[in-house]
């Protein structure tokens, strides 16, 4: 009797062993699940905001279900789709297309998940709930200002050239990017004090598809032998560091960065490792910073409210075509050589990384 029932009790202690053990292997956790979707790992502002939102959420207890789809949508689908199997309350998403990803969020929806678009909107839609940006057209705005300082035109001035390089069409970004550089620029232009020799002024002939560096450097040569043999360009107002990498390119390629030839004002965002470099060398004049740090606090106290069932108060809306979204926005900020060093200090980058 007595080998019965130690047989029996071993018995049962290996049943509640294996139990465990098959409570761990499926990963329960009482822990609200977040899913982060990132576009790519190309870019580093994409891999600090993954980094940087995967501290602060897991610092404040969530757990995280990170994916880089590498810039291609129907992986970024998938990556989504798992994240809704994984029982992620919330998908944070900075789409590689914001409109190919709208089947997917309503699903989305339909789960009972909350969608957040981060920093780039989702499209077409009703299905996503909020979005999370720095201010779109304060970001065109800085650009703008900082050639009407560049070339003391609040001083009167002028005239200067100027050639317009935006962003890509099929980027809903690119609008207010563009609305708000030109809101500072386009007076001086309409009186003469800036001269946009090629005559492309509009976002339909500026714009760059899929923001191409290659793109850009073919469109400059163009139009810096069509327009610019015996005139000195002043300023190139630039939506991006990776469009700044083509202009500059090309530039190089026709004789600028000398005494006799200067480079004119050369704008951009992103803060890519290239830009600052360049503008380190006097080649870009400034570019853009979107802090990733600022993104993440911002984006986990909307969570933290929405967890504890509070009211949200946007900061403004933004149509997607389908619905107003209610959005949360953050400030960018203007790097030029005097204040790089902030770059550093974010740990965006090193000492080392700038050398």
């Amino acid at each position: 009797m007595k080998k019965l029932l130690s047989l029996i009790l071993a018995c049962m202690m290996i049943l509640l062993a294996l139990t465990g053990c098959a409570g761990t292997a499926a990963g329960t956790s009482d822990k609200t699940k977040v899913g982060l979707a990132m576009p790519t790992k190309e870019q580093p502002i994409w891999i600090a905001q993954g980094e940087r939102l995967t501290e602060a959420f897991e610092a404040a207890g969530y757990e995280v279900v990170l994916e880089y789809a590498e810039d291609v949508a129907e992986r970024q689908i998938t990556q989504v789709e798992n994240m809704l199997l994984k029982g992620c309350k919330y998908l944070i998403i900075a789409s590689v297309d914001g409109y190919a990803v709208s089947d997917v969020v309503k699903k989305a929806k339909a789960s009972g998940a909350t969608v957040i678009a981060s920093d780039r909107l989702i499209m077409n839609t009703a299905d996503v709930d909020y979005y999370m940006t720095f201010d779109l057209v304060r970001m065109g705005e800085i650009q703008g200002e900082y050639i009407e300082t560049a070339l003391g035109l609040k001083d009167g001035k002028g005239p200067f050239t100027l050639e317009i390089f935006s962003g890509s069409p099929d980027d809903p970004n690119s609008i207010p990017f563009y609305d708000g550089a030109m809101s500072i620029l386009k007076p001086y232009i309409d009186s003469g004090k800036l001269v946009v020799k090629s005559g492309q002024i509009g976002l339909d002939v500026t714009g760059t598809l899929k923001w191409d560096s290659a793109t850009a450097q073919s469109r400059m040569d163009n139009i810096i032998s069509s327009y610019y043999n015996d005139v000195k360009l002043d300023a190139v107002l630039v939506a991006a560091d990776c469009l700044a990498l083509g202009v500059i390119s090309s530039l190089n390629s026709l004789g600028y960065g000398s005494a006799d030839k200067p480079f004119p004002v050369i704008t951009g965002q992103d803060s890519e490792l290239t830009a600052i470099k360049y503008i380190l060398e006097g080649k870009q004049s400034m570019t853009v910073f979107l802090d990733a740090k600022l993104l993440s606090e911002k984006m986990l106290t909307l969570v933290n409210d929405l967890e504890a069932g509070k009211t949200i108060t946007p900061d403004t809306t933004y149509n997607n075509g389908t619905k107003d979204v209610p959005t949360l926005l953050y400030d960018p900020v203007l790097i030029t050589k005097d204040n790089y060093q902030l770059l550093i200090e974010r740990g965006f980058y090193t000492e080392d990384d700038l050398k």
